[in-house]
This record gives structure tokens, C-alpha cells and sequence, in this order.
């Protein structure tokens, strides 16, 4: 199954209320859970808003408020990683991120 078809899955899946877990999504595209995360992040590259965490599973936003949501949620979550990145090589984190704006000069 290919992204696109994945998001054609996903659109019976619109709302907070609606999500599905990336398990339950796996089974229905025949695909492991590992699979269907490398294709939503592929879908997010190509800048398509598919919303998600833990609690409410993946969904299509219907509105405004859960794609603000759901980007806190992704903003907050690198946020931590780079934290703990910023620790593991006893760097600040703003010097790490100066750092990684030089690299990709």
C-alpha cells in the first residue's frame, strides 16, 4: 500500500474523535505499524496535515484547533529530543541550535 492509498484510509478518519491507532491502521492497510508511520511522515513531508499522538490515534483535522493541536504535540515532542541530543553532547541547547542552522548552510 502506497502513502496515498494509506491517506484515501485516513480520510474515513476525520476529527479528533475519530482517529485510529497506528495498529488498528497497519491491519486495515496490511502494513506494520513501523510501515504506516514512514508513510504518514512521507504524507506530512508533502505537506499534508495528518494529526496525531497516543491518545487520539491518527485523524484528518476538520478544524483549526486540532491541527494547532497536533502541532504542539510534534513541536513538544522535538523539542524533548532535542533536549536530551543537546545533554548527550554537553552542548546548550541554543548552541545546538545554532549549530544545526550552520549545517544545513
Amino acid at each position: 500500500m502506497n502513502a496515498n492509498q494509506l491517506l484515501n484510509l485516513l480520510s474515513e478518519h476525520q476529527g479528533r474523535n475519530r482517529g485510529i491507532a497506528a495498529r488498528d491502521l497497519a491491519v486495515k492497510a496490511g502494513l506494520s505499524p513501523r510501515q504506516v508511520r514512514k508513510r504518514i511522515s512521507a504524507l506530512r513531508d508533502e505537506g499534508i496535515a495528518i494529526c496525531g499522538k497516543p491518545a487520539t490515534g491518527y485523524f484528518v483535522p476538520v478544524t483549526p484547533d486540532e491541527l494547532e493541536e497536533s502541532c504542539e504535540f510534534l513541536e513538544h515532542r522535538a523539542l524533548h529530543s532535542l533536549r536530551l541530543l543537546s545533554r548527550m553532547k554537553k552542548v546548550a541547547l541554543p548552541e545546538l541550535l545554532g549549530q544545526l542552522r550552520l549545517n544545513k548552510a
